[in-house]
């Protein structure tokens, strides 16, 4: 591994089209899992001018059965089912802040299409009800990956971690009314320089924000482009920004059009955004509009659960952890450590591996264990949608996954 390069990341605003698509399906798996905690929910959700559509498929008997006769004259949703789902769908874009001519919570067009889970799918995630104790299996195939490295106080990448908190903040100014002349849709990137294996120094920022009208020439560009360069300046520790940052602040000029009316958004094209930044592999798979029966969410989170405890517990300095998954198979298939040559206290990433399995209070690895262990069954999600899923703060029952909480369990049973 180089020890000096310079490395970049990006993040988007929860004004991004494709985070507003995000948020939107997470809210409908939020609304599903306060029905019935076992709900199956994937829904994708796509964002364009003036207009939402949901697709996908769900298995909530509160909120939809298409097998009820008493709801059969309704399509298969119970009474007020629809509105509910409505509901959700445009408090999602209230709170974000759209309220524009091309893309408004109150006026926009609402399309829904999700319908019931396949049978064929359900049969193979579903534990044995028939008195074969068959453990419920994995939601599909695949591999997922967890990351932790100790570069920020998050335990993540610092590019990655500093270009959420930039947008963070322009958020927060423009919800307060601190920053009025911002409008949701923005896009962050940090490039940062290395030496010896740590970011030392900040080379490049660029920072892309819809604005008010006006806000792109004379007195009024120089606001927002001073008030930005401030924002930068508080979020990166001091020393980072000097003469050889180079600033790259609505390079392209105006940005008035923007968000769903600018470009159309899709559920899961930000799983980069979402993750680390590009600093960890990724199985590819997205979080947003999927239950946490599906393994590409919860053992995303899982890994990442482990990857930091083993960096918090000062077992190694960067951590990655893969696992994978079958459908229909409660069992991974394989775990797979790699601390990147940081290792240290004896331990080698052979013995994590061991260490991790051997911890009775995990439950194991199914995809019924991660979810008790991290208390995953919950209508948390929509927090989870914008500003990264990892390097969160752990907060009651919401990112469960950013907890430290195997320190000692780890350190005793490589002791």
């Amino acid at each position: 591994m180089r020890s000096d390069f310079l490395f970049t990341s990006e993040s988007v605003s929860e004004g991004h089209p494709d985070k507003v698509s995000d948020q939107i399906s997470d809210a409908i798996v939020d609304l599903m899992l306060s029905k019935d905690p076992e709900s199956r929910v994937a829904c994708e959700t796509m964002t364009t001018t003036q207009r939402v559509i949901l697709s996908g498929e769900i298995r909530c008997a509160p909120m939809y059965d298409e097998d009820n006769e008493d709801w059969a004259v309704n399509g298969g949703w119970a009474p007020g089912a629809k509105e509910e789902i409505e509901q959700a769908v445009r408090r999602t874009v209230r709170d974000i802040g759209y309220e524009q001519d091309g893309f408004h919570w109150k006026t926009l067009i609402f399309e829904n299409h999700l319908h019931g889970q396949s049978a064929h799918i359900a049969q193979g995630v579903d534990a044995g009800g028939d008195g074969s104790n068959k453990d419920e299996g994995a939601g599909d195939q695949g591999i997922m990956f967890g990351f932790a490295c100790d570069e920020t106080p998050d335990l993540m990448p610092a590019p990655i971690d500093y270009s959420h908190k930039i947008l963070e903040k322009l958020a927060a100014d423009r919800h307060s009314g601190a920053a009025p002349f911002l409008e949701p849709d923005a896009k962050s990137q940090v490039t940062l320089r290395y030496k010896d294996g740590k970011p030392v120094a900040c080379t490049a920022i660029v920072v892309s924000t819809q604005h008010a009208e006006g806000y792109d020439e004379g007195d009024k560009e120089a606001e927002l482009k001073s008030y930005v360069k401030g924002v930068v300046t508080d979020v990166l520790p001091d020393g980072f920004i000097s003469g050889e940052t180079q600033w790259h602040i609505n390079p392209t000029g105006s940005f008035v059009i923007g968000g769903p009316d600018g470009d159309a958004g899709l559920t899961g094209r930000k799983i980069i955004v979402d993750t680390y930044g590009g600093a960890s592999p990724h199985g590819g798979g997205a979080f947003s509009g999927k239950d946490p029966t599906k393994v590409d969410r919860s053992a995303a989170y899982i890994t990442r659960y482990l990857a930091k405890n083993v960096v918090a517990a000062g077992l190694a300095s960067r951590c990655t952890i893969q696992i994978a998954y079958a459908i229909g198979v409660s069992e991974p298939l394989s775990l797979y450590v790699d601390t990147h040559g940081t290792c240290g206290g004896g331990a080698d990433d052979a013995a994590i591996e061991e260490a991790i399995k051997s911890i009775t209070k995990l439950g194991g690895l199914t995809p019924r264990a991660i979810r008790t262990h991290l208390g995953l069954n919950k209508p948390i999600y929509r927090k989870s949608a914008a500003y990264g899923h990892f390097g969160r703060t752990a907060d009651g029952d919401f990112f469960p996954w950013e907890k430290t909480d195997l320190v000692e369990d780890l350190k005793a049973a490589l002791a």
